[in-house]
């Protein structure tokens, strides 16, 4: 495993972060309470200490499933993070937004779903446009203050509005966001626009979230659509990346050079972030021991130059997705 430090938290944190999405019974090719501790007992064997979930999980298994793992090890040795903003186990007018009422409920059932004390970094699942951004950053700042909480993190948003957040937080002496979990992958790299410098600028790491595509940079384009994972993606998170104009070209230079490196093609598109520089640690989600095996073997790959050219010179710019 190799690591790196998250941004100006200065935590260090594996260069994968296991997305645990995948952990509950929301959809059919979800992880059990077993299947997700194996999950997370090998990820942990293959040295990943940076975990990601969500209390909109799984309406909060997901969390309580990651929480009860982890309770076997050591929780200094790993970094949690989690996020607010989308109903979890609650279903009430409360229960989502970004409110302080919202925020502080929240945080507390998360806690007790994971078994912990204190939250390495909580993050906002999307903006709240019905919430005013002071009203959730003071919020947020006193969880950090009262030891909640360690640090904050955004996730898809427009570039203006990062930026708003970070003035609010300087002009009141509040907990900043230091993290952003946005979309970026081979096939989507809009985020390089805007979003991208101002993150380098204040030194906000990324966590970039479906950094294969949803898969469909894990398979040739024409067997996209025949996994479930692909239908959720496409029906549910409204994200088309199989008609985006250069998507195929994507897919088959990613496909062509997996045959090259004798690899798969998830691994090369994962080896593309792992040498990005816009990218601190991708947020890999996986259902497979198998897959989560072969995302860290990634790690080793060291494309050419050349290669990453090649891959990238196909993009065109697509209209922007993820922020809803």
């Amino acid at each position: 495993m190799e690591y790196t430090t998250l941004g100006s938290t200065g935590t260090t944190v594996s260069k994968i972060c296991l997305g645990c999405m995948s952990f509950g019974s929301g959809q059919e090719w979800m992880l059990d309470e077993e299947e997700g501790r194996e999950l997370v007992e090998r990820a942990i064997d293959l040295g990943i200490n940076f975990f990601d979930t969500a209390n909109v999980y799984s309406a909060g298994e997901s969390e309580a499933i990651l929480g009860d793992a982890l309770a076997d090890y050591d929780r200094d040795e790993f970094v949690v993070a989690s996020k607010v903003r989308f109903p979890g186990a609650s279903d009430h007018r409360n229960a989502e937004g970004l409110s302080r009422k919202t925020i502080e409920q929240e945080l507390e059932a998360s806690l007790d779903r994971l078994g912990m004390d204190t939250l390495d970094l909580y993050q906002i699942h999307r903006w709240d446009y019905d919430t005013p951004i002071e009203t959730t950053m003071r919020a947020l700042d006193d969880a950090v203050r009262r030891g909640k909480v360690r640090h904050l993190g955004a996730s898809s948003m427009w570039a203006h509005q990062l930026l708003e957040a970070r003035r609010v937080s300087e002009r009141e002496g509040l907990a900043p966001f230091e993290t952003m979990q946005n979309l970026y992958h081979l096939a989507y790299r809009e985020e390089e626009r805007e979003m991208f410098p101002v993150c380098d600028a204040y030194d906000v790491a990324t966590m970039p979230w479906s950094p294969l595509g949803a898969g469909y940079l894990a398979r040739p384009h024409e067997e996209f659509r025949t996994t479930t994972r692909a239908d959720h993606e496409v029906e549910n998170a409204g994200v088309p990346y199989h008609e985006f104009p250069a998507s195929e070209e994507i897919n088959e230079r990613v496909e062509e050079l997996a045959d090259e490196y004798d690899a798969t093609m998830a691994q090369i598109a994962l080896a593309w972030h792992f040498q990005n520089e816009n990218t601190t640690a991708p947020i890999v989600g996986t259902s497979s021991v198998d897959h989560l095996e072969e995302a860290v073997e990634a790690l080793e790959i060291s494309l050419s130059a050349s290669d990453r050219e090649y891959l990238e010179e196909p993009y065109e710019p697509v209209p922007v997705y993820g922020h809803e």
